[in-house]
């Protein structure tokens, strides 16, 4: 199978900043537009009940099947870092080589996201994270999401120093009357130097034009 034209990894400075609402808009955003896209989860670990998983938004986004999006058998039914789960679950635990190695895409992708798990260095396999499963991809893109408010300038900081570039840093649930969100945008991009972003479709943009 062929890989995609253009490969995005989206991770995040965290749990709950909003990666995979960011990875879905734009993968809607780019199917809108007329592009081939694909989504892949390598691993997911998740609350039962808790209403959709990732693989499941996702490929609502893509049109595939949620097990395309991640393999059954990576789907972790705690809510751990996923070698965590699978430990916990009396599970075999697994590397970055194999969640690499499963990464399967049909023919003729114009985009293809791939989706860690928490933050950068959080826990995706027993022996790295999605740090070293950036690097082994090598992506056209990587997409660090972060919240807005407190703490931002830190985390992304962080987050940028372990990844490989390019890099766009999507500043999610951005309010441009929120003052904090403004410098913090400001700093990031002028103190910085970062490339940052407040809206999906300018991400879209870009991966349209590149």
């Amino acid at each position: 199978m062929a890989n995609p034209e253009r490969l995005v990894l989206v991770t995040g400075t965290g749990t709950g900043v909003g990666k995979t609402w960011v990875a879905a808009r734009l993968l809607t955003a780019l199917r809108r537009s007329g592009a081939h896209v694909a989504a892949r989860k390598p691993a997911q670990s998740f609350a039962v009940g808790e209403g959709p998983t990732d693989a499941e938004v996702l490929a609502a986004a893509t049109g595939e099947h949620p097990t395309d999006v991640c393999p059954a058998h990576r789907w972790y039914e705690r809510p751990l870092a996923p070698p965590m789960a699978a430990d916990v679950l009396g599970r075999a635990p697994f590397t970055v080589a194999d969640l690499v190695g499963e990464l399967a895409w049909p023919e003729g992708v114009d985009v293809g996201v791939v989706e860690g798990v928490g933050g950068p260095r959080s826990p995706l396999a027993a022996d790295g994270d999605t740090v070293d499963v950036a690097r082994a991809l090598v992506p056209t893109l990587v997409v660090l999401v972060a919240d807005a408010g407190l703490g931002t300038i830190n985390a992304v900081r962080l987050g940028v120093s372990s990844l490989p570039a390019p890099l766009v840093v999507m500043l999610n649930r951005y309010d441009r009357a929120d003052d904090l969100h403004v410098r913090n945008r400001r700093w990031l991009a002028e103190h910085n130097g970062f490339d940052v972003t407040t809206a999906v479709e300018q991400l879209a943009d870009r991966l349209r034009l590149s």
